[in-house]
Parts: structure tokens; sequence; C-alpha cells
């Protein structure tokens, strides 16, 4: 139990009524888990305005109330504490509540459209294979030592973050890393934390459904680099244009990392094949179970940011080639039949493009692409027909089909995916609507040295049709197929 007062320590208090030094046994944000001398925190959401709910949680007990607007009743033996933003409180609050838990660990979050996952998840699994405890929190899956727990999104709200936090120092943890969304940043998710590093992958179009523009977008990451405390590092790929961006003003000591230019870090390919990658980064010759230059940048950054977190460069080198793709990023089955699958979360035409470029060039004109893709529904419809394009322009066959439809049609979400295609690349490309028919049509057209790719869902294992999540896993279809082949 704490007192309201002392949860209330880095917020600022716009109004309060009642008792301000009330004891607290519990904070949420959630008005179903309301019990009596619990603190509730009233946020204004963009699907609820959980004020409404005020009234409920009066009735259920709660001890005090954080909100933006005061109810025109209220209860004697409720506080009520005004602020001016309820998720910013909320963040500091959840803070308090756990100790302060991102001071006790060395944190890092990486950002940027494409990498996020693989990254974080490889910095977890490096500093385990050093011999230290650690933590992960990603969209795959959130990890306090060795516990995984179901990860229900990219970066978990205020309190779930706090708690993880918490349970990591509880654990023992040194380190943890996580995933550090643009919805996270614009909906101050991250605030209050203490960052020993952020680490800045790269950016291209995606979320324009929630921020409208890619300036938005650019802002909204760049928040996460303004907020590094001047003893962190921040280490950016300078191979995308928006890497100098983000740290500008920025008072974290800036580092960078690069493919193509002169940076503190810097990694060439030696040579690429389907089943790895032999790397050479500062001079050190490291081979990697990875395939392809987007994967080289990933490693790069994992290099850079153990070694400015002290590890020993030689063993970081050793280690990383002990490392193993994460599930659902370039994940390859290979076919008795000869020919190779490969299941990837590319959802962006970025990531799209980079994982189509990766197979083209291993395969060195010896084999034919066929590529199976869709969209999702309910987001940027504005990136279908550059989807369809890439995949079209990059593939020597195209199947469209449906991804997570959620609430829409998933035939007019091909059709908006076909608005993409010109005459010189529609002839290659078919549309069948289910997913499972599609990777099975796909996989009959593969002949030896060919390769299927599956984009779009990688470790996703459903799919969401009229908001009703349905089991489906890309791999455990592509697994039954083979199993069912003979060579």
């Amino acid at each position: 139990m704490k007192k309201l007062n002392s949860l209330l320590y880095n917020v600022n208090v716009l109004h309060s009524e009642g008792n301000m030094d009330v004891e607290i046994n519990d904070v949420v944000c959630d008005s179903r888990a309301v019990k009596p001398g619990t603190l509730f925190i009233a946020v204004k959401g963009v699907a609820v305005d959980a004020h409404k709910f005020i009234p409920s949680v009066v009735e259920a007990g709660a001890a005090a109330i954080v909100c933006q607007d005061l109810p025109q009743q209220l209860d004697p033996a409720v506080t009520y504490v005004q602020v001016e933003d309820s998720t910013v409180a909320m963040a500091y609050i959840a803070g308090e509540w756990y100790d302060q838990p991102s001071r006790k660990l060395k944190l890092v979050g990486v950002t940027g459209t494409n990498g996020k996952t693989t990254t974080a998840t490889l910095l977890y699994e490096l500093t385990q294979l050093m011999g230290y405890k650690c933590g992960l929190l990603s969209t795959v899956k959130n990890i306090v030592d060795t516990t995984e727990i179901p990860a229900k999104q990219t970066t978990p709200d205020h309190l779930t973050l706090n708690r993880l936090l918490h349970e990591m120092v509880e654990a023992g943890c040194d380190y943890a890393f996580m995933e550090v969304s643009s919805h996270a940043c614009v909906q101050h998710r991250v605030d209050g934390l203490t960052f020993a590093g952020g680490i800045f992958s790269n950016l291209t179009r995606d979320h324009l459904d929630f921020h409208k523009t890619v300036d938005n977008y650019i802002a909204a990451k760049k928040t996460f680099f303004d907020m590094l405390p001047q003893d962190a590092f921040a280490l950016v790929n300078i191979d995308d244009k928006v890497g100098e961006v983000m740290v500008q003003n920025c008072k974290a000591s800036k580092h960078t990392y690069s493919l193509r230019s002169m940076a503190d870090f810097k990694c060439r390919v030696v040579e690429d094949r389907l089943d790895g990658t032999s790397l050479n980064i500062n001079g050190k010759d490291i081979e990697v179970l990875f395939t392809g230059r987007f994967n080289a940048y990933n490693l790069l950054s994992v290099y850079g940011a153990a070694v400015l977190l002290g590890f020993d460069p030689e063993q970081v080198a050793v280690k990383m080639s002990m490392l193993v793709p994460v599930v659902g990023r370039f994940q390859t089955f290979h076919s008795p039949l000869g020919y190779t699958a490969i299941v990837d979360y590319a959802h962006t035409p970025d990531a799209l493009v980079n994982v189509l470029s990766t197979v083209r060039e291993v395969l060195g004109g010896k084999g034919n692409i066929i590529t199976v893709c869709g969209c999702g529904g309910n987001r940027d419809a504005g990136k279908r027909p550059i989807m369809a394009r890439e995949a079209a322009n990059r593939s020597d066959k195209v199947i469209l089909t449906s991804d997570n439809p959620r609430n829409e049609d998933p035939e007019a979400i091909l059709r908006d995916m076909e608005a993409g295609l010109d005459e010189t690349n529609r002839h290659n490309v078919v549309k069948i609507t289910d997913r499972r028919s599609a990777i099975t049509t796909a996989c009959m057209m593969a002949q030896r040295g060919d390769v299927v790719v599956v984009a779009g869902k990688g470790h996703e294992d459903y799919q969401e049709i009229n908001g009703v999540k349905h089991h489906f896993d890309d791999r455990e279809v592509l697994k039954e197929i083979m199993d069912n082949q003979q060579s």
C-alpha cells in the first residue's frame, strides 16, 4: 500500500478534492478491476472515454480518482485529483507504484518501422548468452528472465509495462530490451521511464491511419530520442535519411551504424545465402544464421548496442554467431520437393521489398519467386496498391490473399491492392481470397529451386475476421503441406 500523495510525486495536479494522504492498495485504469481502496485513473482513449465510468468505480469502492474532468457530483468518501492529461499522469503514477523499476535496470528501447522485434529479441538472446539475466518486451512475446508472457500489443500500457519491468527487477534481471512503437510515443506510454539507450532502425510508410502524415509519424518516433537522458546512448542508422533527424537536440551520446557510409559501427556483407550470411563488422568476420541486408542492419545495431552497454567486442562477435532468427522473421521451410518457403512479417512496402530483393539476390537467377501477400483491414489503405505493385515487380508470380481483414470486406481490400498493378505485371498476379488455399496453390506452383514467400503475418497465429480471431498460422499450414509431400 502507498499513500496517494507519494504516487503523485511527478504529476502536475491542477486541483484536488478530499484526503490526499489516503492509502491506496491498487492502481488501475480498467473500471472493471476497481475494488475498495483502488486508485482509478480515468483516461480519454481513442475509442472510449473512461470518465463515463466514474460513477460505477465510486460505487465499487474506489478510494481515489485521477481525471481530467471533475464530475459534477463529488462523493465525500472519495479523493478526486484533476490533471491536465490522465495518460501522462498514469505514466508517472505507474512508475511510483512499482518503485521506479526502469531505474534499476539498463533499459534499451528500439524504435523504427521495421526491425524492432528482431533487434530487441536478439539483444535479449545475446545478453542471455553473455551470462546475464534480462527481460524482453516485444510484439511477439514478453519475457521476464526466462518466463514467457503473451504480448497483447507492441508496447504495453503504462501499468502493465511498469509491472513487467518490476517483475524483471524482482527476478534479478540486469538488462531489459523493448520495442517502442510510434503509438506508444504519442500515447505517452514510455513517459517517466529511464532508458540506458535507444536504437533507431529505419522509417518508411506505416500507421498513417493513426498518424495521418509521414511528418507526424517521424515526429512521434523522435519524441523517444528527445526524452533520452544525458548518460544514455542513441544509436541510429545513418543509411536512413531520418536517422540524423532522430538525434537532433538529443541529450544522449550519439552513435551511428551503416552498411554504406563511415560510421561508428560499420558492416560489410561478404556472402549472402538462404541459410546464413558472412559479415564483417568493424573488422571482425562473423558467420550468422540470418539472410539479407535488412538483417545485416539488425545485427549491426545489436552489435553496436551491446558494445555501448559495455560488453567486450570480441565476446559479442563470438556470441552473435550463435543467435537464431526470430519466429516469423525470414523463417525458412524446406520442401522435400526441393523448393524453399519463407514466412516473414513483412507488412509494409519497404519490408516486402527487403525480403523479395534478398531472395532475388540469393537465387541469382536460378529459381522463381512466388509471393503470397495481402493487407490488413481497418488500417492504412494507401499502402495497399503499393504492396501489390512491389510484390508484382519483384516476383515471378504473385497470389493476393487475405491478411487480417478485421471488419472490412476481404474482396474490397484485394481490389484496393489490384489498383496498384499495370498491364506489365498484372498477368502474373492472381487473387485467392482464402489464405490457406493461396498458400497451398503457391506450393503447388513451386518447382525445385524456387522460393515461396508468405508475407504479412509472420509470428501471428490467428486471422481476425469480422472482429473475431480464428486460429491460423502460416507456418503450420506450410508444415502440413510439406509433410504430405514426397520427393
